[in-house]
């Protein structure tokens, strides 16, 4: 069984457990999510179009499609979100706005000015130019449910989930959330065709409406699972996000330390060295509220301990 769920009418700019469903599926149903692209559903239309400002009212930026009712979900539940496909419109956009970036130009709010490069995105590859194509390498930017308490913008991020901005999420892999209320209140939204890590323009990915479709299925939480988990073929990964940039990788270890103890009988200290050795770690992105930063495993080591 599939749901189709529309974005028509149903895009929020904050994740939130207030807001009145817009479908609801069953644990090990898959669900078809169509996602608007990051700014004004509408706006690009044409390869070259420069943005105008009033284009884009921040922070309503990164819109996601829900919320969607996990029949039978509640607090303290995990919520598995298995990533099955993505289906990427044929045009995306990457910009420089003003104020927004590694670089902010914070009295002046000026840098380099706002420019935009909007682009094809066919054929397997994103068309930066008659000369350069990058061959796309999809992902969700915000996945998440209901925080605990009120509403968390779709620019921000958290325990919950939201705007995590990670490579990782993306076909074939897993994204684990802790549950918080009832029905959970699934989001998904900010699709990208590609993103370096950094996201290092604020608008850093080429930005796209896409159709997802994902499986969601339910278990108990594990005891010490806070923030959100994915979980690839090859790797366990865990994110963590703050500022300043150090709280997050400290967050990111500490999640992974605790996996490996719960999981797979690793003791937190022998835990804490290995990662010295073996862990797989960067920041995916500097320009939202709270960095984001990742720990990845190689399952291959797990399965010797």
């Amino acid at each position: 069984m599939s749901t189709l769920v529309s974005k028509a009418g149903n895009i929020k700019y904050a994740l939130s457990g207030n807001d009145p469903f817009i479908a609801a599926i069953d644990p090990g149903e898959t669900v078809t999510v169509q996602c608007a692209i990051n700014i004004n559903d509408g706006v690009i239309r044409f390869v070259g179009q420069q943005l105008t400002p009033e284009d884009v009212t921040l922070p309503f930026v990164n819109g996601a499609t829900g919320p969607i009712e996990v029949r039978g979900a509640r607090p303290g539940d995990m919520l598995t979100v298995e990533i099955l496909g993505m289906e990427l419109d044929t045009i995306g956009f990457t910009a420089l706005w003003p104020g927004i970036g590694m670089f902010p130009d914070w009295v002046r709010q000026k840098e380099f000015g706002m420019q935009t490069r909007v682009v094809s995105v066919t054929d397997g590859v994103v068309h930066w130019n008659d000369r350069v194509k990058l061959p796309i390498r999809p992902m969700i930017g915000v996945i998440g449910v209901a925080p605990v308490h009120g509403s968390v913008l779709t620019v921000d991020n958290g325990t919950h989930g939201g705007n995590l901005d990670v490579q990782e999420v993306t076909t074939g892999n897993s994204v684990m959330l802790k549950v918080h209320h009832e029905g959970a209140h699934l989001f998904l939204g900010d699709c990208h065709a590609i993103q370096g890590d950094g996201e290092a323009n604020g608008m850093g990915a080429i930005e796209i409406a896409a159709v997802l479709t994902v499986r969601v299925q339910l278990s108990p939480a594990p005891g010490r699972l806070t923030w959100p988990r994915i979980e690839t073929p090859t790797h366990i990964c865990t994110v963590g996000c703050a500022r300043p940039l150090e709280d997050a990788m400290r967050i990111a270890f500490e999640e992974m330390v605790y996996w490996m103890e719960e999981s797979y009988a690793i003791p937190a200290a022998e835990g804490y060295m290995l990662l010295g050795q073996i862990a797989e770690a960067r920041c995916t992105q500097v320009v939202n509220p709270k960095y984001t930063y990742i720990c990845k495993v190689s399952k291959e080591i797990l399965a010797a301990f």
